[in-house]
């Protein structure tokens, strides 16, 4: 690992994987990094490659519909990475070493038109095939109205919960409160964890489009800021509960959207605590700048600023925008890993 991502770790913060392809999973555990995330694009971009044609042939082999097949070979990919993580999950007492596992995007597709009920009880039904009894698995579900209504009771399953899709305050402390309802009913809180990954560059790009309003010095800084606050909020809740194990963040959507800020412009901003979860690209891009990170998550904009943002930006509205915007992109892989299979078994024939 380079002295950049060693600084990085060294300050205090989790790094994660945006990624299952095996060979990255093993190089990049071998530099440090402890766990993974997952989802169709990244699980359609491995079969595009051609180097999983025999597990896709196997899995065809077994009269399995498209469907299945893609379910199959995601299951396999991740369950594949969570073997390579393990000893981590294992020495860190279940604190890291987690691997990701999307539940079916496609329930949020508005065209299929699945009723609230129906997609709360098909996230149970999956959360239970693809979560129980799988160590260092993490659910992935989320927090959208029926995620956030499925949560309490996948909780009280005994599930490992990462709720994805959140931009702001109101959807976290629902799937906070939900998460730790359900984990009261469970007999042991030995095992609970929990993790909440809130999206950051994207608010940023709702701000640059929605909110011309605000100053130089408040533009950009919207989703830090808002990150930064949950994150206390998440910290000062989880402290009181003595819990054995951690209940974090994720900041995930760190990716820069302009061409004028640096890389690592929000990944330097939140060294210090809980979990990042990287593409390769940005961790490569962290490698080559070369710099040396210290703790910076609680540091926050002037007090002007925050006046600012909390007085122009309206993140009801900006929820309503990204979580519309958000879902097309949540469904729509899915379907096109669906469809990328279905090709793949007329060249494979």
């Amino acid at each position: 690992m380079s002295a950049s991502m060693q600084s990085i770790l060294d300050a205090g913060t989790t790094l994660w994987l945006d990624s299952i392809d095996p060979d990255l999973v093993q190089t990049c555990a071998d530099q440090g990094i402890t766990g993974a995330t997952s989802n169709p694009v990244i699980v359609a971009d491995l079969i595009k490659s051609g180097r999983f044609d025999d597990l896709l042939n196997a899995f065809m082999k077994q009269d399995m519909s498209d469907e299945e097949v893609a379910w199959a070979t995601t299951n396999q990919l991740v369950s594949d990475a969570q073997e390579v993580f393990e000893p981590v999950w294992q020495a860190s007492g279940g604190n890291d070493g987690y691997v990701s596992f999307e539940l079916d995007p496609v329930l949020e597709d508005a065209k299929l038109g699945p009723s609230h009920d129906e997609r709360v009880a098909a996230y149970l039904k999956l959360g239970q095939r693809w979560g129980k009894d799988r160590k260092n698995r993490m659910v992935k579900v989320p927090a959208t109205a029926a995620g956030l209504d499925a949560l309490e009771d996948l909780a009280a399953m005994g599930l490992n919960l990462n709720v994805t899709l959140i931009f702001t305050e109101r959807q976290y402390l629902a799937a906070r409160d939900a998460i730790w309802r359900g984990a009261q009913k469970r007999e042991s809180l030995d095992t609970f964890k929990s993790v909440y990954s809130i999206f950051i560059s994207r608010v940023d790009v709702y701000t640059a489009e929605h909110q011309t309003d605000l100053s130089d010095a408040a533009q950009g800084m919207v989703g830090l800021v808002n990150a930064k606050r949950i994150w206390k909020m998440n910290q000062a809740f989880w402290e009181s509960k003595n819990l054995p194990l951690k209940q974090e963040m994720i900041f995930a959507s760190t990716a820069v959207k302009k061409d004028d800020q640096p890389a690592d412009f929000y990944i330097g901003a939140l060294v210090g605590s809980d979990i990042q979860t990287n593409p390769p690209s940005l961790n490569k891009a962290i490698n080559d700048m070369g710099k040396t990170y210290t703790k910076t998550i609680a540091d926050m904009p002037e007090e002007n600023v925050l006046d600012e943002i909390d007085q122009l930006v309206d993140m009801e509205k900006l929820e309503e925008v990204l979580m519309r915007e958000g879902l097309a992109k949540f469904a729509d892989p899915q379907k096109a890993l669906i469809k990328l299979i279905g090709q793949k078994r007329e060249q494979l024939r």
